[in-house]
């Protein structure tokens, strides 16, 4: 009875598909703000795709992207390809109001509204302490306004890690020459730099002083590997108005909290956008413009273990220069003498997406 009635149930389910996610439309999607302090202004425009859409991300093309102040000045962005606009640092005034104006390719006009230029007090700490219950580094950030004036705050970072593979790869392929040489640059070690996914708020407006005391911002998992070598972190705040922190807090309801039937169902998240012939077309993202405090820590506790892989296999020179292994060294000995190969995921550092070239601010 029980199997007759769960096979009855599951002829009832059918998959449903409501036109919205089906044919969802493609709207602008603006990301970026205006840096008051002195630093290169990013934005990236893109294009919105359905949820069950697995062609490549589709970027904005042939844009253009101009910023205009209050008191009458213009400033018009670079771009740089893949969707990207930048402004390069610039003096601007922290006392006046800006607002950005784009123009797409087809001729089609957006703009925001204008916004004030949002204060942010420096970093005073980002700090870091096992969690050995997650088994993961968190790492804190702390910061105070004494002026009280601050209220709403939004975090972002880039961490930078450093790698080794298992094994040293002293050898590769002269093709030109049809013969194997010692490899003279090293794939062994790598750094990797990736930036922060999830959306990090705070907010001090129900206490009556503008202090954020170990907010975590970030959490590394010590089984990633990323502390056994060197770890260092690039820790960026900013301060927001109340509408800008609304947005951010709305968007990371939507993006980051919709796993469960409890969590804050999917809505749509506009932000203060709107073109400019039909204020009816949705247009996502949110136009601000805020001082940017940096401050970058290292971390060297080599948390983790050493990267292990299987055994290198022995090569003649046929297989050594024909195949795609990665070539170790020429070793002598039982059961037999040869070249010794193994995979790009064991001795080239590269395959992982990071690179050889040291990062100018490592610290040794």
């Amino acid at each position: 009875m029980l199997v007759a009635a769960g096979l009855a149930i599951k002829s009832c389910i059918e998959p449903f598909s409501p036109p919205e996610v089906t044919n969802p439309g493609t709207y602008l999607v603006v990301d970026g703000f205006l840096n008051v302090d002195g630093d290169t202004s990013r934005f990236i425009l893109s294009n919105t795709q359905g949820v069950n859409d697995g062609s490549e991300f589709q970027r904005e093309w042939g844009a253009r992207l101009t910023v205009d102040a209050e008191g009458g000045e213009n400033y018009e962005l670079q771009e740089r390809g893949q969707g990207v606009y930048v402004l390069p640092p610039t003096a601007l005034s922290r006392d006046d109001k800006y607002r950005l104006r784009i123009t797409r390719a087809d001729g089609r006009e957006y703009e925001s509204a204008y916004v004030v230029v949002s204060k942010t007090p420096p970093i005073d700490s980002v700090t870091h302490r096992v969690d050995a219950r997650r088994n993961a580094m968190m790492i804190y950030v702390n910061t105070h306004d004494a002026s009280n004036q601050t209220r709403f705050y939004r975090w972002s970072f880039e961490e930078t890690y450093e790698y080794r593979m298992p094994y040293y790869s002293s050898l590769t392929r002269d093709f030109k020459e049809k013969t194997i040489v010692s490899r003279t640059d090293n794939i062994n070690v790598c750094w990797r730099t990736l930036p922060s996914r999830d959306i990090k708020l705070g907010s001090t407006i129900k206490l009556s002083q503008d202090i954020i005391r170990d907010v975590p911002v970030n959490l590394v998992d010590i089984n990633t590997n990323k502390l056994y070598f060197g770890y260092s972190i690039l820790v960026k705040q900013y301060g927001l108005t109340r509408e800008a922190f609304e947005y951010w807090t709305d968007l990371a309801k939507t993006t980051q909290g919709t796993g469960s039937l409890f969590d804050p169902q999917p809505s749509q998240v506009t932000g203060n956008i709107r073109a400019k012939a039909d204020a009816k077309e949705l247009v996502f993202g949110y136009f601000s413009a805020a001082q940017e405090q940096k401050q970058r820590i290292f971390i060297r506790e080599a948390l983790g273990s050493y990267p292990r892989c299987m055994p290198p296999d022995t090569l003649d020179f046929e297989q050594a220069f024909n195949s795609n292994a990665v070539l170790l060294y020429f070793y002598m000995g039982q059961p037999k003498s040869g070249y010794l190969g193994t995979s790009e995921s064991c001795a080239d550092c590269r395959s992982q997406g990071g690179t050889t070239t040291k990062p100018e601010f490592w610290d040794q």
